[in-house]
């Protein structure tokens, strides 16, 4: 691990001093996690732990031990410890964009390839670099994350920003962060998170059959898909904007009136379509912006396309997973082509597939001859 640190720092030397600052932050804020960790079962087993967090831990070890023998998923030391954090969140991440522009700000590293935002260890440290990419005129949002993954150079701890949401979050999180440790593909962050939250809600469904429960409720899965329509459609129109001929007063113009137009359609279907839900009021409460956008395409557009590929695969994991090794080694125009085929291909509800569909689809399922 040491020779892993002392490679990120070299390569973070040549980017230069604001880059040596970011590791150092990120050393500490990762150091200061690790050093709060506890072995869940010391928790478990200590008279002194809390009684409601003890219910929540020993649920969030069984996810755990699910997530390996039924999804396999990484088998390691990842999610057995608990670090309480000082903090609401586990970080929060930056997305940054040009005020006339969906192309997001990339950051680069040394493993982990080009990111479309970074993260940071403390809300002053995420709120300043906010403001200097303010002062030359580009668009922030500051996302608040409760987990994030190391890619397995650490054993990541389950930490109690992930606590704040019921058992099915902490579980589909699990299933989310060790979907990464799985596989993970430099340079395409659409592509790595699409993957795993497709793994994550696939997998908090099993997690749930195997306990005898009922499935998510497709009403809260089909309004999320809804929301993200709505947003990706205001994205598209906005691409649209920023690539015609229009003077740089009138794309703000236009750019302005789409926003409106969102917070807009927004009211009536939260009021008429979605029966007066406040789900989603407070990403509306903050400022809408070209940055504020960006997490939608990143991790949710290619959701319904790995939810076909599993349909293809027969719904085994193993399969699934090697078929989706299969595809990042592709070329980016071929990767993406092979995504377009299966979204394309996938049914318009893609998590109420029926057995009749399931099977149609195995028997025309996706292979390297696929275009």
């Amino acid at each position: 691990m040491k020779r892993v640190l002392a490679l990120m720092l070299t390569a973070l030397l040549i980017a230069g001093c604001s880059s040596i600052a970011f590791v150092q932050h990120a050393w500490q804020g990762q150091r200061e996690v690790m050093a709060l960790s506890v072995p869940i079962v010391d928790l478990l087993e200590s008279p002194n732990t809390d009684p409601a967090l003890k219910v929540r831990l020993a649920e969030a070890l069984t996810a755990r031990r699910f997530a390996s023998e039924s999804l396999s998923l990484p088998d390691n030391q990842s999610y057995t410890r608990y670090s309480a954090l000082p903090r609401p969140y586990a970080l929060w991440n930056l997305f940054v964009a040009p005020e006339l522009s969906l192309k997001p700000v990339q950051h680069c590293y040394l493993f982990t390839g080009c990111l479309a935002y970074k993260g940071y260890f403390s809300r002053e440290a995420v709120e300043a670099a906010a403001q200097h990419w303010q002062r030359q005129g580009m668009d922030v949002f500051i996302g608040d994350i409760p987990a994030y993954s190391t890619l397995g150079w650490y054993d990541d701890p389950l930490l109690s920003s992930m606590l704040h949401g019921d058992d099915d979050f902490v579980a589909l999180t699990l299933f989310h962060e060790l979907a990464h440790q799985r596989f993970y593909l430099k340079d395409d962050t659409a592509f790595n998170e699409s993957f795993a939250n497709f793994v994550g809600q696939e997998g908090l469904r099993q997690w749930r059959a195997s306990k005898g429960l009922a499935p998510p409720d497709p009403a809260l899965a089909r309004q999320q898909a809804e929301f993200n329509a709505l947003v990706m459609a205001t994205r598209e129109r906005l691409h649209a904007v920023y690539a015609s001929d229009l003077p740089e007063t009138a794309t703000r113009s236009a750019k302005d009136k789409e926003f409106a137009q969102l917070r807009s359609d927004y009211t009536q279907w939260r009021d008429e379509r979605w029966n007066g839900s406040t789900r989603f009021d407070g990403w509306f409460a903050g400022e809408l912006n070209n940055a504020s956008l960006l997490p939608f395409g990143l991790y949710d557009y290619w959701v319904p396309a790995f939810a076909m590929l599993f349909e293809q695969t027969g719904r085994e994991w193993l399969a699934f997973y090697q078929a989706v090794e299969r595809i990042g080694r592709l070329a980016p125009v071929d990767r993406e082509a092979v995504l377009q085929w299966l979204l394309q291909a996938a049914p318009t509800d893609q998590w109420l597939i029926s057995s009749d569909q399931s099977k149609k689809i195995r028997e025309t399922g996706w292979t390297d001859d696929h275009p």
